[in-house]
């Protein structure tokens, strides 16, 4: 938009302008930052605390006013000279406020005084105060699209993912070798959250010297010692046989000593569908999480693997509540070509999604990666798609593909990855040393939310749906 200002001599007393906003939590985060003030009690999510039950700062609320007085009234080209403020009631995030200034008096040598009211809901008054400024002293046009877009770091749909395990039973999961710092302090930082149950199986001493060093007390936490990585497995995968556990995590192994017990024809974990892997992704300016698969199991899948890989992304989402999936199948360009097989590949699958040999889903490439998450791009190149532009899973033509999409997103664009191995009988946890805590806590949190939706049939939340 175009905003034009008012000079001096335009001015009259009585004149008046005014903005709405709402307070977001993302104010909140900007503010922080902008001003350094980190008092907790205007942080969301601090101690706890739900998002509308932080306070604003009042500063915040104050400076709505010289939105008004530069963009409005005088407009662009106004200089603060004073400002008094009296703060009434606080303002929590949601809360709509009205934002008025009106010119009381004009003063000489162009300062202009003028009364400054914050409203809330209801028109109950929030602040109030007599702004003092120098008036513009030439005309001036400015665009509002000269401001860059800022992008806040904050994974929401984590956030909804923890939160929507509440109530269900801890998942009874086996921790293969937690050996080291990282996989013994995320294994029991989930059992802190009611996420997991674990059963801790690698060789006991380890183990509890570990526990020492993170000043953790295992009592009431089973043991199962067993000292070699090789064994170890075995015996985690033999608890989920048994029944003993309704889940597997990875410790301080390597995966593919963990997964050769798991696929093993006799005494394994095997269905009949493939395994594979699905990184579960919350990137920041993303209004969905967003799903990556297969990025660390299968090295150059052909095309059946990548049915039951695009299978296993689709029963992810479902369980994450993401009604109809849109699965964007990725290669180097939209079009097929069949020089490049993984454009094959991809019309392929969209057509088995056509026919119902792939469910659940709607299915749709080759795209490329710019016109499978980006709507603009989508249209730029004429692609008519009910998932260009939408994907909510992308499924990569091979493993190097796929881990280089998902580090890019992390260490590029500052997402949190979480994810599952999927196709046994039970979900697997392959958590990475590089994982933060969210990431750690939000695998949990995926693994029991799909359990309970094999389980149920049913998702318990809804990701499709936007987050505030």
């Amino acid at each position: 938009m175009i905003r034009e200002n008012r000079l001096y001599d335009e001015l009259k007393v009585g004149d008046t302008g005014s903005i709405k906003r709402v307070c977001t939590a993302n104010d909140l985060y900007i503010f922080a930052h902008a001003s350094g003030n980190l008092n907790p009690l205007h942080m969301p999510e601090q101690n706890g605390e739900a998002w509308s039950d932080a306070i604003a700062p009042a500063m915040w609320i104050g400076a709505l006013v010289s939105a008004v007085l530069g963009n409005i009234l005088p407009g662009p080209g106004t200089l603060y000279k004073a400002q008094s403020f009296r703060f009434i009631n606080r303002v929590h995030v949601g809360d709509e406020l009205n934002v008025t200034v009106t010119v009381r008096e004009k003063l000489p040598e162009g300062v202009v005084r003028l009364d400054t009211v914050i409203t809330g809901r209801g028109g109950d008054c929030v602040a109030e105060g007599v702004a003092e400024v120098l008036a513009p002293a030439r005309k001036v046009h400015a665009d509002d699209s000269i401001v860059p877009e800022l992008l806040i770091q904050r994974h929401r749909h984590f956030d909804r993912l923890l939160k929507a395990c509440e109530g269900l039973p801890p998942l009874v999961t086996a921790v293969v070798v937690p050996e080291d710092q990282s996989s013994l302090g995320g294994a029991m930082l989930a059992a802190d959250h009611g996420l997991i149950r674990p059963v801790l199986v690698g060789t006991a001493a380890t183990i509890a010297a570990v526990a020492k060093d993170l000043g953790l007390d295992l009592t009431g936490v089973e043991i199962l010692d067993v000292g070699g990585d090789d064994a170890a497995a075995a015996a985690g995968v033999a608890l989920v046989r048994s029944g003993k556990a309704d889940a597997l995590m990875k410790g301080h192994l390597h995966t593919d000593a963990l997964l050769h017990h798991v696929v093993k024809h006799d005494g394994g974990l095997r269905t009949s569908r493939r395994l594979s892997h699905a990184f579960v992704m919350d990137v920041p300016g993303l209004d969905h999480v967003l799903i990556v698969s297969d990025a660390a199991i299968n090295i150059a899948p052909d095309l059946t693997a990548k049915v039951d890989i695009t299978q296993n992304a689709i029963d992810v989402a479902l369980a994450l509540g993401i009604e109809k999936p849109k699965v964007g199948v990725l290669s180097a360009v939209e079009t097929v070509n069949p020089q490049i097989p993984s454009t094959l590949d991809a019309a392929v699958l969209a057509k088995m999604a056509d026919r119902g040999q792939i469910r659940g889903a709607v299915v749709d490439g080759p795209l490329a990666m710019d016109n499978a998450i980006d709507v603009t791009a989508a249209k730029t190149k004429g692609i008519t798609s009910l998932v260009a532009g939408h994907a909510d899973i992308l499924i990569v033509p091979n493993l190097e593909a796929g881990n280089m999409l998902a580090k890019e997103l992390v260490f590029a664009a500052q997402a949190e990855a979480a994810g599952l191995a999927l196709g046994a009988t039970v979900p697997i946890i392959l958590t990475s040393r590089a994982d933060g805590d969210k990431a750690r806590l939000a695998s949990c949190a995926i693994a029991s939310l799909y359990k309970a939706w094999k389980d149920g049939g049913r998702a318990r939340i809804h990701l499709d749906q936007a987050a505030e």
